[in-house]
């Protein structure tokens, strides 16, 4: 009953909204200066933080059976005094904004994604020694700046489990295949993480990070491959099983192949809505239009995902120990996520007005972006907010001209881009990927580190002091 009600309250909500003004005149773009929305507004936005960080780790059983409804009530905790507040007008318009044009983009992306990489299932003997993990992992690297970071991390991310179930301790790979192929290598193109690939649609060439990101990605990779490389020969000679060759050993193959031309159809779907422009838009609500271009996106995406499921066989779905939950996970909370963000990114584009007005002013000096600045804060940021909107609005306070930035201002660009990219590997929220290749290996049998775990175990050792040298190189 408790679930019929709450389906009926938020589908009806917008309905019963529609005629209401909200005292707003119909001017409906959320105000957010210190003087309108002070800092408590992001409370929400901590505590669904703050659910997903503690109740797997004090209450798994609890959180494995509620967490819908745990992010549920954050987000109607931010929805009801919004309403309150704001009025009905603005908060139908920043729900329809946020659930149009970015959640149901995202999540129609990832479904489509992560149905078409179900169906492509590697075959033969692959046995995860030090070597072959590492090269699984530089190969979906390399692929993320092409595909996607999600979709290199859905194509690879069961071949990877796959190979080490003989291991003991296999954290590890699951960890550092995040770190490179789910963030840092969707650096080189606009296709391989969205912060850029808005950048893209902002007015950035197409192959400006491909020059501009290269050496700094290519340190990273360089220096995160020689780590896990010796890190898992470590955890291999621990175990104390020496890895013989199999007399049996079986050709390496691929089942689905018909499913890797079916992402080529997403990587062009995502083109065109870059590519193709219209000029043709849909309103839906004052403020909340559907550009044709977007639509169509969906649509073929959506399709692709329906051409997948239908003509692939089960059985590869049943090797590949396929089922719905990690999605629905990651629909469920990301939903709450993007609901309860939306006062932190309103403050942050109040920029020297809002309440966070002391990180943008420490952005600049006297005039002068102040990269190394911009680098930390879009990346931690991006680490616990959505990354594209937070690199939207430092690349606007760093002036928003494409030509300026990609110009004289080249390394502030660099700075907010890498920033936003790098650090999504500092929690498992930092990007989409992230949660769903946890929720994927957990479905395997994996242990994965809890939210903090991941961030003080793994994170912060192993990544910061990266993230340290790199600006240090670059943004000094």
């Amino acid at each position: 009953m408790f679930k019929k009600l709450t389906f009926l309250l938020y589908f009806f909500l917008p309905i019963i909204c529609l005629g209401a003004d909200g005292g707003h005149g119909g001017n409906y773009h959320l105000d957010g200066s210190l003087e309108n929305m002070g800092i408590i507004w992001v409370v929400p936005f901590v505590g669904i933080l703050l659910s997903i960080a503690i109740f797997p780790l004090v209450s798994p059983d609890f959180w494995h059976h509620n967490f819908g409804k745990i992010s549920l009530f954050w987000a109607s905790l931010l929805i009801i005094p919004f309403i309150i507040k704001e009025g009905i007008g603005v908060t139908l318009y920043e729900l329809l904004h946020v659930g149009l044009l970015e959640y149901v983009p995202f999540i129609i992306l990832l479904l489509a994604l992560f149905t078409i990489s179900g169906g492509v299932r590697l075959t033969g003997t692959l046995v995860g020694t030090p070597i072959v993990n590492l090269s699984i992992i530089l190969i979906g690297t390399f692929l993320a700046s092409w595909m996607g970071t999600t979709g290199a991390a859905m194509l690879l991310i069961r071949p990877l489990i796959n190979a080490n179930k003989h291991r003991k301790n296999k954290v590890h790979v699951i960890v550092f295949f995040i770190f490179l192929v789910a963030n840092i290598g969707g650096s080189l193109t606009p296709l391989g993480d969205p912060p850029l690939f808005l950048g893209f649609l902002k007015g950035v060439d197409f192959f400006w990070t491909t020059t501009a990101m290269f050496v700094p990605m290519l340190i990273m990779i360089f220096a995160l491959s020689i780590i896990f490389f010796f890190l898992d020969s470590y955890y291999l000679k621990k175990e104390g099983v020496k890895l013989e060759p199999q007399k049996d050993k079986v050709k390496l193959g691929i089942e689905g192949v018909f499913n890797l031309g079916l992402i080529i159809g997403v990587i062009m779907s995502v083109l065109i809505s870059g590519f193709w422009k219209p000029h043709i838009s849909f309103e839906v609500y004052s403020g909340v239009h559907l550009e044709l271009q977007n639509l169509t996106r969906d649509f073929l995406l959506l399709l692709l995902t329906y051409v997948s499921w239908t003509y692939t066989s089960q059985q590869i779905r049943k090797d590949n120990e396929y089922t719905w939950f990690p999605i629905i996970e990651v629909a469920k909370l990301f939903a709450g996520i993007f609901v309860t963000i939306i006062p932190a990114i309103a403050i942050l584009k109040a920029g020297t007005n809002g309440a966070l007005s002391g990180i943008i002013n420490s952005v600049s000096n006297n005039g002068e972006p102040v990269n190394i600045m911009y680098f930390w804060y879009t990346g931690v940021l991006s680490s616990f907010l959505d990354n594209a909107p937070t690199y939207l609005v430092f690349f606007n306070t760093a002036g928003g001209d494409p030509i300026t930035l990609m110009g004289e201002l080249s390394n502030t660009l660099l700075a907010i881009s890498a920033g936003a990219v790098f650090m999504g590997a500092n929690t498992y929220i930092g990007n989409a990927p992230n949660f769903m290749v946890k929720s994927i290996a957990e479905s395997s049998g994996v242990e994965m580190p809890s939210f903090f775990g991941f961030l003080f175990k793994w994170s912060i050792p192993f990544l910061v002091p990266l993230f340290i040298i790199v600006s240090w190189i670059f943004f000094v």
